[in-house]
């Protein structure tokens, strides 16, 4: 440990001579979490210890994912509500942060270079994608030991994690052999950095980790899974829609492997007869060109409807013999609910729809993100919830089956509901921020100085 210790300052300095405009991360950022600390500027770190200091102090938070921007986002919003005398700062790693843009406070601003990296921000998925965020600049805008390096209180929120992915099923790769022999998916630099006197809050995704971690002297903690904070789980009406069969299409936030995974899917449900009129509901993300994707909607001769309304806050309809394509930038968490299959090559958005109980199918590509070894262990981290297609015959005879038996469709989703856990996580983690704040004596002396 002494020299695990010795090695990570080491690192940690050389990152700071490589990246002196922050100064002060709150981080360890292979694992995409949400972190929490102090003022991101020296003179911030230096009138902190001096209580009539007029020099504002803030939140940082530091995230690495486009799923963890939304979550960061949905926690900050509350803090803001919660602390209103208190800037937050949010550092986004991966792609520009655009779903902060909708946060409007005069003490919430976003810093950071904002670049998008080669990988799209797996670099852990393959040697190519490490090689390539490499060479972008992945040491210097990803502060990897910031947190621990800060000397700042921080809280660390683990969300991508979790030992259901090695833990549940046959697991005969190397890595699950690895998790095994360690306990926990977290990795031993990782855990040394969680047994920080500084780590004031540490979060997990779900009650096995957070136990697993806790045999091992881990203080971590389980207050719900933050990723179904966000997504409507109420009944809503669909009177429009209900006569129809209605899958939802999760492409993906990161183009352009989100087109092909767009191509891949219409590709396959080209060859798809229901017999029954069917409803494609297709959220995009904030960032999708909206052109590209009208432009595959012709390439497999669907048509744009003038007449046709859904009336589910869509933003244009399209039909091909007894298919329609409903499209709409941000619908995601609307519509989600409303499906009864999902075709997902996603990250978080397939999650989230197994925890409102909806079954869904991946058919892996080239990556990036969706490679074959992450929807392997994305279907073993849901129990089975979404289950991995070899190819497209296979995929258009399970999507039947799920379509046409709501028994077969109840049994696959039971588990993915278990798996995700209980909604309002933000909530509780918002609270035991706060008062970790209210009852530090330096920072509620701060709070005067706003």
């Amino acid at each position: 440990m002494k020299f695990l210790e010795n090695f990570i300052i080491k690192c940690v300095k050389k990152l700071n001579k490589a990246a002196p405009r922050f100064e002060l991360g709150i981080k360890d950022l292979q694992s995409s979490a949400l972190p929490l600390g102090h003022a991101a500027e020296k003179d911030s770190i230096e009138s902190f210890y001096d209580l009539n200091s007029k020099v504002s102090h803030s939140l940082l938070f530091i995230c690495n994912g486009h799923g963890e921007d939304v979550i960061a986002s949905e926690i900050i919003k509350r803090l803001l509500k919660k602390i209103k005398n208190r800037k937050i700062e949010v550092l986004p790693l991966v792609g520009n942060g655009d779903v902060f843009n909708s946060i409007k406070s005069k003490n919430f601003r976003k810093i950071g270079y904002l670049k998008e990296l080669p990988s799209g921000g797996f670099s852990n998925q393959s040697l190519k994608g490490f090689v390539l965020d490499l060479f972008a600049g992945f040491l210097i805008d990803l502060p990897l030991f910031y947190a621990w390096s800060s000397e700042c209180e921080f809280s660390f929120i683990g969300t991508p994690k979790s030992d259901h992915t090695w833990s549940s099923g046959p697991g005969w790769d190397l890595s699950d052999f690895y998790h095994k022999l360690k306990g926990s998916e977290w990795d031993p630099w990782e855990m040394f950095l969680m047994k920080s006197p500084r780590c004031k809050n540490l979060i997990m995704r779900d009650k096995i980790t957070a136990n697993n971690l806790y045999k091992k002297n881990i203080d971590a903690k389980y207050l719900g899974n933050p990723m179904m904070d966000f997504v409507n789980a109420r009944n809503v009406k669909i009177s429009n829609i209900i006569s129809f069969k209605r899958i939802i299409l999760l492409v993906g936030s990161r183009y352009p492997e989100a087109l092909k995974n767009l191509d891949n899917f219409l590709n396959c449900l080209q060859d798809f007869d229901l017999s029954k009129d069917l409803v494609i509901l297709l959220p995009l993300s904030i960032n999708a060109n909206v052109i590209q994707i009208q432009n595959y909607l012709n390439k497999y001769g669907f048509i744009k409807q003038s007449k046709v309304k859904f009336l589910i806050d869509e933003d244009s309809v399209w039909k091909k013999k007894d298919q329609y394509v409903v499209i709409g930038k941000g619908k995601f968490n609307l519509w989600a609910n409303m499906a009864e299959v999902g075709l997902s090559n996603a990250g978080t958005a397939t999650e989230q729809i197994a925890g409102l109980g909806i079954p869904s199918l991946s058919l892996p590509g080239a990556g990036p993100q969706f490679t074959k070894s992450f929807a392997k262990r994305q279907s073993r981290l849901l129990g089975g919830s979404v289950l991995v297609c070899k190819n497209k015959k296979i995929l258009l005879k399970r999507l039947s089956l799920l379509l046409k038996g709501k028994v077969d469709r109840l049994e696959q989703a039971k588990i993915g509901k278990k798996r995700m856990g209980d909604s309002g996580a933000s909530k509780k983690i918002v609270d035991a921020i706060n008062l970790h704040l209210l009852s530090n004596t330096s920072c509620a002396k701060c709070f005067k100085n706003l």
